[in-house]
């Protein structure tokens, strides 16, 4: 490998990652297509021709009051929306919605990513602490799912039960509450779904409307409503704190029940025609019939997403190398001390960090398939960099012997004499690490980016069956190592055609 083509491939790599950053912003390819404008903001006059903009935060996981039509083209659609762009029309906003997991909305809110949440989400005491929260425009009850096979009717028959709830909803703080319940807290309601029809837990305690969602899709399920003084509330909008736009939503609120409107919307959304389903509990793949195409969508932006991530971590990986054999003693130390750092803490609270952190620290509303590239490549580059410095150290000593008697420049010998033998060298396990960011990608499904785990759960919680979406995309994962892995051998047998 001469010169030439190393500038060449380095060159290639920058330009790529600056490329990357550059067009980060205009890529709508975040959670939901959406980026955040904060509440201040909107309130300015916008420019000429344009409409001022809100972003509201959600988490479409909770049919009938936000999902995704997967089966169409992938928009959220629900009570919330309807109600939500109502509102927004009437105050003259444009609306953008940011999807994510729903124990991140208030620190979304918190931090100005989103202007508000709207997510079927009860104004408790303890969420009036951080945040301000609008008029009521619906009041739900608390509702026990169980088996038909087991039913449990009351508070008291879960007493010694085991109890699942969702995570930071009001429906978990009232199983807080339930004296003898041993508790188990999920992310999704869909969780919730799997983790009762395998019984690992006895009772789901969930929202009216969803527990009919549920008990349709699942007919071995049933329902029983518990007391109306047990809801906490009802749900309502939430804003950040002292927010000038809970005044503007509240008079409109106000409008909607008087004028039918919100009586309307309800009304659409909760039908009493239901559609019965009659599927068994064992593996059943039309249930995908109409997802495949949204699926494989996000096929692109793993990939997109790992390759950015491999080729950052690469290029900064090789940099922090350089630094720990420089013998430059403030650059070995940094490099030593990142590495440490990078490599100490778990990749997902470093993701959560630059995701939540950087708006509420640089005031940059930085986009969710940038920050997790970052998170990623800056993680992976903890790792290739000692992985390139022990294949740097693994060249003959009497190479760079030689190439000293000679007279050949540091710079040269590392290019042009170096570091091509230690990349042939490492490069199975630069392999290993392109597998494994290419696997972990499903993690930045947390931030709301629509990979495929993302979109695995968007159609579990449409159908509320978990296996046939994970297998899918479990095979899709599959076929893209055996893809990557396939070049990398094509790649190792070319690099040692000399040997």
């Amino acid at each position: 490998m001469n010169r030439k083509k190393l500038k060449v491939i380095y060159f290639s790599l920058i330009a790529f990652v600056v490329l990357f950053l550059a067009i980060g912003q205009a890529l709508p390819l975040g959670a939901n297509d959406s980026r955040t404008v904060s509440a201040a903001s909107a309130a300015d006059a916008p420019a000429e021709g344009q409409k001022k903009k809100l972003v509201m935060g959600t988490s479409a996981d909770y049919p009938p009051y936000e999902s995704v039509d997967a089966k169409n083209n992938g928009e959220i659609i629900g009570l919330d929306i309807d109600i939500a762009k109502y509102i927004t029309s009437q105050l003259g906003y444009e609306l953008e919605i940011a999807n994510m997991d729903f124990n991140g909305l208030i620190a979304a809110l918190q931090t100005g990513r989103v202007d508000f949440v709207m997510s079927a989400m009860s104004a408790t005491d303890e969420r009036r602490q951080n945040v301000d929260f609008s008029d009521f425009y619906y009041a739900a009850r608390n509702t026990i799912v169980s088996k038909k096979s087991a039913p449990l009717e009351s508070e008291e028959s879960l007493a010694g039960k085991r109890v699942g709830a969702q995570l930071g909803s009001t429906q978990d703080l009232y199983a807080e509450t339930i004296e003898g319940a041993e508790l188990k807290k999920l992310n999704k309601i869909p969780d919730l779904i799997q983790e009762l029809n395998s019984g690992r837990i006895d009772a789901a305690i969930v929202e009216d409307a969803v527990a009919v969602e549920m008990t349709n899709a699942n007919p071995g399920l049933t329902m029983h409503f518990l007391p109306a003084d047990s809801a906490e509330n009802g749900y309502a909008i939430a804003f950040p704190k002292e927010s000038a736009l809970v005044s503007d939503f509240n008079g409109v609120l106000a409008e909607m029940a008087e004028n039918g409107k919100l009586e309307e919307i309800t009304q659409k959304w909760f039908s009493d025609e239901k559609e019965q389903s009659n599927r068994l509990l064992n593996i059943d793949f039309s249930v995908l019939q109409g997802y495949i195409p949204y699926l494989l969508k996000g096929v692109y932006v793993t990939l997109l997403f790992t390759l950015v991530s491999a080729l950052f971590g690469l290029v900064w990986g090789t940099i922090l190398s350089l630094f720990k054999i420089s013998g430059i003693k403030p650059l070995e130390w940094f490099a030593t001390a990142y590495t440490s750092v990078f490599r100490g803490t778990p990749l997902l609270v470093q993701l959560t960090i630059i995701y939540f952190a950087t708006p509420q620290l640089f005031n940059y509303d930085i986009p969710a398939l940038m920050a997790a590239g970052l998170a990623f490549g800056l993680n992976s580059a903890a790792y290739l960099s000692e992985t390139i410095r022990g294949g740097i150290l693994a060249v003959d000593k009497g190479q760079r012997e030689a190439a000293i008697a000679l007279g050949v420049p540091y710079r040269k010998m590392m290019i042009r004499i170096i570091f091509p033998q230690a990349l042939r060298n490492i490069l199975p396990a630069l392999v290993n690490e392109c597998v494994a960011l290419l696997k972990e990608s499903s993690l930045v499904s947390v931030i709301g980016v629509t990979d495929l785990m993302r979109r695995a759960d968007v159609v579990r919680s449409i159908e509320f069956r978990s296996l046939e979406a994970l297998l899918f995309i479990a095979a899709i994962y599959y076929v893209l190592v055996l893809i990557l892995t396939s070049f990398a051998r094509k790649l190792e047998r070319r690099l040692r055609r000399s040997d």
